[in-house]
């Protein structure tokens, strides 16, 4: 196993540079649940073609993007935060960073256009695992398990960057992976 940390709530999941599958190549997952019954995470670096607005009708305000959280539930709305004191309820799943909370506050402030992208992200759908599937992917070195962000980084609006960022932070026994190319065939 590459990975020298276990996954937990608050950790980043970062995926290996050559994982085929489209739902998570050169992705980063923000894990708010895991335990042995299993785990649950957004990617937060796959923006979506939507925007808040085609998926709540009439909400009003600036034209907000929406993440693809992950391919499970995609008909399910989810966020997270790092402004407690004008979302209330949330859960602290990082240090000052929050997973939901009051949901008719949240959709307020998102009309009347008081809420910021470096505030919220918000995704459709979840990643899940059930109990060992997490595991039996870490042990095929399918995710690497970070610590080492801030919150700057998880509300990121330059998906494209994030990956290798995260990459980057976890220190010089893995930043040369950043650089590999996404399709080996091309090299």
């Amino acid at each position: 196993m590459i990975s020298r940390l276990a996954p937990s709530a608050g950790k980043l999941l970062v995926s290996e540079p050559f994982l085929n599958d489209p739902n998570f190549a050169r992705s980063v997952i923000f894990l708010t649940e895991h335990s042995e019954l299993g785990s649950l995470g957004f990617v937060i670096n796959q923006p979506s073609l939507l925007l808040l607005g085609d998926l709540i009708e009439g909400i009003g305000g600036p034209a907000f993007p929406v993440c693809y959280g992950g391919p499970v539930a995609t008909d399910t709305i989810h966020f997270i935060h790092c402004c407690p004191e004008k979302i209330s309820g949330g859960e602290e799943i990082a240090r000052g960073i929050f997973w939901g909370g009051d949901f008719e506050s949240f959709i307020a402030l998102m009309g009347q256009g008081e809420l910021t992208q470096q505030e919220v992200k918000i995704f459709v759908g979840y990643s899940g695992w059930e109990a060992a599937q997490l595991k039996a992917e870490m042990e095929e070195n399918t995710w690497i398990v970070s610590d080492q962000y801030d919150s700057d980084m998880i509300f990121s609006t330059d998906a494209e960057k994030l990956w290798k960022e995260v990459i980057i932070h976890l220190g010089p026994k893995y930043a040369h992976i950043s650089n590999f190319p996404k399709n080996p065939n091309l090299n």
